[in-house]
């Protein structure tokens, strides 16, 4: 017959197994709940949420029309009727930066996505298949990492003119082999896997089991890099804008203004502080919510058990109780 704390033992051990077993989680329920709980990762995604809401309403938030030229008005101070006043043709600061924000949020979410398509197909064919593909797949990818992407990025925009569209494929031309090779690695782990020998036994096609099986299991990886690309991208348009080639004019963007601003640095420097600040607080935003998902899918962290559950239990089977 058990013992008093025998029995207390094993009916903690019940309680235990059916409070976990009673509400199984998803592992997306998983990552949320260990993302929320990463202050910077959900600081940065209030500050995205907040460019990205100003962007799409950019027609009724901005105050002016970003194009407007009022030479009366040129260089203004800030004040009432311009918050963050003027620049050095009369047009209105605030307004360009709203406006701003849809150009280079837009190019930044455009690239990120051409990118991890591109990068996942061709990595998924590298992994799975293996052999002469991945070998020369993997050769290619090398010789694209040997060009330098900023001086190919210049040199064929200065060839085809800097066009939006050529701007948006060339980024994503130059950015996608981070994300191969990490597709790559994921494919060439889990081809091995059992179920993958048991899809092929039943006469599963490969591309099924590429994109509807393996595909699924390497999803959070490629959503870290998907998040971080998005600064990345946006930093790259930047810089060509700042070399006066990227959004050309009547468009604006945040690296144009910069380019705009960088000849008074010395009689007007805050015309390039705004900008970047913009692209400052963007990239920063986005790199915390990238390392708060890269968190959130480790499967190495701990599960967090709230403290009052382990006051619960140890007021309900301590030994030291009366």
């Amino acid at each position: 017959m058990a013992s008093p704390e025998q029995s207390g033992v094993t009916q903690m051990a019940k309680d235990m197994a059916t409070e976990f077993s009673s509400t199984p989680e998803s592992i997306w329920t998983q990552a949320w709940k260990r993302f929320r709980s990463n202050w910077l990762a959900m600081g940065g995604l209030v500050v995205l949420t907040a460019f990205i809401l100003i962007a799409i309403f950019a027609k009724q938030i901005a105050p002016f029309n970003p194009a407007k030229i009022d030479l009366l008005n040129a260089d203004a101070p800030p004040g009432a009727g311009h918050i963050l006043g003027t620049d050095l043709i009369g047009r209105d600061v605030l307004s360009r930066l709203i406006f701003g924000s849809q150009v280079s949020l837009l190019v930044g979410f455009l690239v990120a996505a051409g990118a991890v398509l591109l990068g996942t197909i061709i990595g998924a064919i590298a992994g799975y298949f293996g052999g002469w593909i991945d070998t020369v797949l993997m050769r290619f990818i090398d010789v694209m990492l040997s060009f330098p992407s900023l001086f190919l990025n210049i040199l064929v925009l200065s060839i085809f003119g800097s066009n939006f569209l050529y701007l948006i494929l060339i980024l994503v031309f130059t950015g996608w082999m981070g994300v191969a090779r990490l597709v790559r690695g994921s494919f060439l782990q889990l081809r091995e896997m059992q179920y993958v020998e048991a899809a092929k036994a039943i006469g599963v096609s490969h591309w099924e089991i590429m994109f509807n099986h393996l595909l699924r299991n390497a999803t959070a990886p490629i959503i870290v890099t998907a998040t971080l690309g998005v600064g990345g991208a946006i930093l790259n348009e930047s810089g060509l804008s700042f070399l006066g080639l990227g959004v050309q004019p009547p468009a604006t963007s945040w690296g144009q203004m910069l380019f705009n601003a960088h000849e008074y640095m010395l009689s007007n420097p805050v015309l390039a502080v705004y900008p970047g600040a913009c692209i400052f607080l963007t990239c920063l935003a986005v790199n915390f919510i990238g390392d708060g998902i890269r968190d959130a899918f480790d499967p190495r962290q701990k599960t967090r058990i709230p403290k009052g559950r382990i006051a619960a239990w140890r007021a309900r089977y301590s030994k030291s109780r009366a």
